[in-house]
């Protein structure tokens, strides 16, 4: 095989849901389909329809996940695809997985496809993760004397030694991720197609893994194609990069890693406004949606008391990673520090100093409760941002930092 030859290529591929329902959703639409199809016209139900964009309210029951996706990847790429959740990164890499099929398009490769895209994809639980191992061994049309020459490198590098003939479905996500992605790895897949699932394990698993990728596709001139939130390991792994954005590729022939993420960043450096509404509590939360590493991160908090009193207050929040961790903890209850709410609308600007927090994405549990302890507002989820390298600072960040006790400055406005 010559080493510029194009190893996977996607023509013209579309994707499009109904929401909420499988197939059409109905009967007659499904029928309808079928008839066209039979007849060699076109699907009546791809001229409807609306971009994916969660940001707005469509009138439409018909999503494009995907819209006209074209792209070719070269052997011994590595081929990274960002985007905002909601974007369609998953949606395609499982349409190059071939777990679902394209509503319109087609992809054509040279050579098997090994994907890891969700906690637990093609493990059966209830056998071990030695069965597993030969299982998706099978899957890839390996024999068993190939898989057994790979299986002590396989279980070594997913340090599950211990529990390697145990059932899978006793394993933590963090060690049935790592066991897959040996698995996928070591099994010499022409392609080896990787999701987010990666964010999982821990951080010495995922060095280990991203430096596993670059041998895979350096030195044994494999392909990868790697969708993450991560920039850190997009900008240290990939060759090229392309942005998807509401289902369609805004950077159509890709770009280098630098240029794609620093446009990305300057693309989503917007506010995001949160309101969530309660009887007598209401709340509005605005924040940064990109923040650059060290940045200071504020949210601004515009509360409603609709209590016929003035309350006082202890507003905790906690940001959380998304390994669902906590990273960083205030408790203004803990602090013995508590503020007056009047009747009315309040404005609170909560100022992090210097946080420190490694590059990802993150999200935000907030909750007020008063003096007895009775919870007045909690919301999980309130507000997502995420911590980018705005200041090129990439070699400097740890690649992880743990729990923080963090610098706070709250201000009544």
């Amino acid at each position: 095989m010559k080493a510029n030859e194009v190893i996977l290529k996607a023509e013209n591929i579309s994707k499009q849901y109904r929401l909420g329902l499988v197939g059409t959703g109905t009967i007659s639409h499904d029928l309808n389909r079928w008839w066209h199809q039979i007849r060699g016209k076109a699907d009546p139900y791809l001229k409807v329809g609306e971009s994916n964009d969660r940001g707005t309210k469509g009138g439409s029951q018909y999503v494009w996940a995907l819209q006209d996706i074209n792209f070719e990847v070269k052997r011994g790429e590595v081929l990274g695809i960002i985007g905002k959740n909601g974007a369609g990164k998953s949606t395609l890499l499982k349409i190059l997985s071939k777990v679902t099929g394209p509503t319109t398009g087609e992809i054509k490769t040279r050579g098997r496809i090994a994907s890891l895209l969700e906690v637990g994809t093609g493990f059966h639980g209830e056998m071990t993760g030695r069965e597993n191992v030969y299982l998706n061994g099978a899957i890839l049309g390996m024999t068993k004397k190939e898989i057994s020459s790979k299986i002590d490198e396989i279980i070594e590098f997913s340090g599950c030694q211990r529990y390697i003939d145990t059932p899978v479905k006793r394993y933590s996500s963090g060690m049935t991720v790592r066991l897959a992605f040996a698995v996928a790895a070591f099994l010499e897949p022409e392609i080896l197609v990787i999701d987010e699932v990666l964010a999982v394990g821990d951080a010495e698993f995922q060095k280990k893994a991203i430096g596993k990728m670059q041998d895979i596709s350096r030195g044994e001139g494999r392909t990868v194609l790697f969708v993450s939130h991560n920039m850190n390991a997009v900008q240290s792994l990939c060759t090229r990069v392309i942005r998807l954005n509401n289902g369609k590729i805004v950077n159509q022939n890709g770009e280098a890693p630098d240029v794609a993420i620093e446009n990305y960043l300057l693309e989503n450096i917007t506010e995001e406004v949160i309101k969530v509404d309660l009887p007598e509590f209401k709340v509005q939360i605005k924040n940064k949606h990109i923040i650059a590493y060290k940045e200071p991160i504020v949210f601004e908090l515009n509360i409603q008391n609709n209590f016929k009193e003035d309350k006082q207050v202890f507003i905790d929040f906690a940001i959380v990673n998304k390994k669902e961790e906590f990273v960083l903890h205030h408790r203004m209850y803990a602090k013995n520090q508590s503020l007056n709410i009047k009747v009315g609308q309040q404005k609170i600007v909560i100022n992090t100093q210097n946080p420190n927090i490694t590059l990802g994405e993150y999200s935000v549990v907030l909750y007020i409760y008063d003096a007895f302890k009775k919870v007045l507002f909690w919301k999980e989820n309130i507000a997502v941002f995420q911590i980018a390298d705005l200041n090129k600072e990439l070699s400097s960040i740890p690649f992880i930092k743990s729990h923080i006790i963090p610098e706070v400055q709250l201000k009544q406005v």
